[in-house]
């Protein structure tokens, strides 16, 4: 056997060998190369951001100046000692409850009407979606004059029937319920889709086999389709927790000063954060509430997946 055959199998084999390590990094790594663009995406917008924002609240940071002295966790310390920062807590805890509560219960039922037998399923699909369409700001503008102390359309109403008016822009607890009115109105129609994909993804042999067994539709509603549902309900818990305490464009625009009211009745953890971001320009101390508010969005989330968690294990422990 010559010197140039030996090169030319010893070529060939490497050849081989690099086609087969080649495959088998395709199979082992191909699934990283299609998923990184989100990861890359998410780490440009979201998780540098985030970092970049922890970064000043533990700075003496102003729009001018830039990055001032180191001050710890002083920023942190001082908005908690502030007695707006608690207010703002309260409300945007309020209205989340008063918000996403109502609106899950809302939606799935709604969800549960379009998966029924209806004519034109198409046209009430996207009716419901509509709301969600139309922009935060003419929503609130709408919803702002409706809910008017003097002449608002709501205390019309309710003067009418022989009820006293409601102060919807002085008692804290009305406001909230009104501006949870609004993003209830926009919301609803689109996590009643979302629910409504849930449903439509339940196997037709459970209800096939729950009407034989001779289950109504009720019994089949809580028995079928809830326990069926529950990976989406979670989905959207965690959706509507992450918007609703992020709540801005409602209260924002809730009346002409944009400040959450003269009392605070309505000012909500994002509004707080704007004020002292503009106009005190104390950014570092705004960051700290950006950073205060996204652990309270965590603490919430956790509690929320603990709940489903015990909820999963005590339906399996009975079955």
């Amino acid at each position: 056997m010559t010197t140039s055959t030996l090169v030319v199998k010893d070529l060939t084999l490497r050849g081989f060998r690099f086609r087969e390590n080649l495959g088998r990094w395709d199979v082992k790594y191909s699934p990283y190369l299609f998923i990184s663009p989100f990861f890359i995406l998410f780490g440009l917008v979201g998780l540098f951001p985030l970092l970049y924002t922890g970064w000043v609240s533990l700075h003496a940071w102003d729009l001018l100046g830039g990055q001032g002295k180191w001050t710890g966790f002083d920023n942190f310390a001082f908005v908690l000692q502030q007695r707006q920062f608690w207010i703002a807590l309260r409300n945007t805890l309020s209205i989340f409850l008063l918000s996403a509560v109502p609106q899950l219960i809302a939606a799935t039922a709604i969800a549960a009407a379009l998966d029924s037998n209806l004519r034109n399923k198409t046209f009430w699909r996207m009716s419901v979606l509509l709301p969600f369409v139309v922009m935060p700001v003419a929503v609130t503008l709408i919803f702002g004059s409706m809910f008017g102390e003097r002449y608002g359309l709501v205390n019309r109403t309710l003067g009418d029937i022989g009820l006293g008016p409601i102060r919807w822009h002085t008692d804290p607890l009305s406001s909230h319920i009104a501006i949870a009115t609004m993003v209830n109105f926009r919301w609803t129609g689109y996590n009643a889709l979302i629910l409504l994909a849930g449903m439509q993804a339940i196997s037709r042999d459970l209800y096939e086999a729950a009407t034989i067994d001779g289950a109504g539709w009720v019994s089949r509603f809580f028995r079928v389709t809830l326990p069926q549902l529950r990976p989406t309900i979670i989905f959207v818990i965690i959706t509507a927790t992450i918007g609703g305490l992020q709540i801005f464009d409602e209260p924002r625009l809730y009346d002409q000063n944009g400040l959450g009211g003269e009392d605070q009745q309505w000012m909500t953890m994002t509004i707080y954060l704007y004020k002292l971001g503009w106009p005190q320009l104390n950014f570092g101390r705004a960051a700290a509430v950006a950073w205060l508010l996204f652990l309270v969005i965590v603490a919430i989330g956790l509690i929320n997946l603990a709940i489903t968690r015990r909820i999963a294990t005590n339906e399996g422990r009975t079955a």
